[in-house]
């Protein structure tokens, strides 16, 4: 008996690609206490979430270009680790991953070295992410903020927004959960 006719609906789904990306944000100076930023990516093997985090960054940025990008390097380090692991179990992604990133100034940085001299503070997680870009382990593209799935994780957002980011990412409200199974008599 599968899970469809148990009344119980997967998040999961078969039969889709092997290939890895990732959604990743920051909320910049949101702490009030400390000023520190927040750092948020989900990863996603095909269509179906397979990791995801939400933390406080150790220190303060300067910009929000830095905090991007400190929240970029964690999102790389998340997706070698899962690249190993699938590596491992022989289920290689054909291609590298893509990391969406809304922060053009972020995007371009990750691409493009010559900005490194103003960005001295931030130089090992930009050689750490330059390095995965050169050599073609990873791709760094811009999707418009509306299109950020990680602002669910560092933002607070209207209900209906939140709700729709949900969706999008493919996590559930619970409440079936909640509510049990419901045998309906015929």
């Amino acid at each position: 008996m599968n899970n469809k006719s148990k009344g119980i609906s997967s998040p999961y789904v078969s039969n889709t690609s092997t290939t890895l990306s990732a959604f990743f944000d920051f909320n910049w100076a949101g702490n009030p206490d400390d000023r520190t930023s927040t750092t948020a990516y989900i990863l996603f093997l095909g269509g179906n979430v397979v990791s995801w985090a939400s933390r406080k960054q150790r220190s303060v940025a300067h910009s929000s270009t830095e905090a991007e990008y400190r929240a970029v390097a964690a999102t790389a380090a998340e997706l070698s680790w899962v690249q190993q692991l699938l590596h491992e179990l022989h289920a290689s992604p054909p291609a590298p991953p893509t990391v969406f990133c809304d922060n053009v100034g972020a995007t371009y940085l990750c691409a493009n070295p010559v900005f490194h001299s103003r960005m001295k503070h931030i130089a090992i997680d930009f050689h750490f992410i330059c390095d995965h870009v050169s050599k073609g382990l990873l791709r760094v593209s811009h999707v418009s903020t509306t299109d950020q799935l990680a602002n669910a994780l560092t933002k607070p957002l209207s209900r209906q927004r939140f709700t729709l980011l949900r969706s999008k990412i493919g996590v559930s409200d619970g409440s079936t959960i909640l509510r049990g199974h419901i045998r309906v008599k015929e």
